[in-house]
């Protein structure tokens, strides 16, 4: 199939195949006239290389995974790479809570602030009511001394 049949199909548009092509992921056969022929499996390629570019795969990685020839998936280590980006994604779900729980104490901190509450007070108490969450290290005192 000819590349705008390709991009087409794919949704990509031609100039990213002819990226992916030259970076070496997916692989073309010129015709006489100078024609990129591409085989059937290349918008299998082009779909896999798309997700795993959504799922944060540095093209090296990719181009790693994808196999050689028809049919030449080293499973093993495709599975192991699938297995550890979900490892990482898993790392990253945590920190984005862990911090997304901060922001929603501190908000709510802020929010309920007293009236009449000086700025340099309410933000000791924003950021006692933080530590008392369980949610941020022990800064010490907020005051300017320091806790032996």
């Amino acid at each position: 199939m000819k590349i705008g049949e390709l991009a087409k199909r794919s949704g990509l548009t031609a100039s990213r195949i002819r990226f992916y092509e030259a970076e070496g992921l997916i692989r073309v056969e010129r015709q006489a006239n100078g024609y990129r022929e591409y085989p059937p499996e290349a918008g299998i390629l082009l779909g896999l290389i798309s997700i795993a570019q959504q799922a944060g795969f540095t093209l090296e990685q990719i181009r790693q995974l994808l196999p050689v020839g028809p049919g030449a998936w080293d499973h093993g280590a495709l599975l192991d790479a699938l297995k550890q980006k979900v490892d990482e994604i898993d790392t990253i779900r945590k920190r984005l809570d862990h911090t997304r729980a901060q922001l929603v104490v501190a908000i709510e901190s802020i929010e309920d602030r007293p009236d009449g509450i000086e700025c340099v007070d309410n933000k000791k108490r924003v950021l006692d009511r933080l530590r008392e969450a369980g949610i941020t290290p022990d800064l010490g005192k907020l005051d300017g001394s320091t806790t032996g």
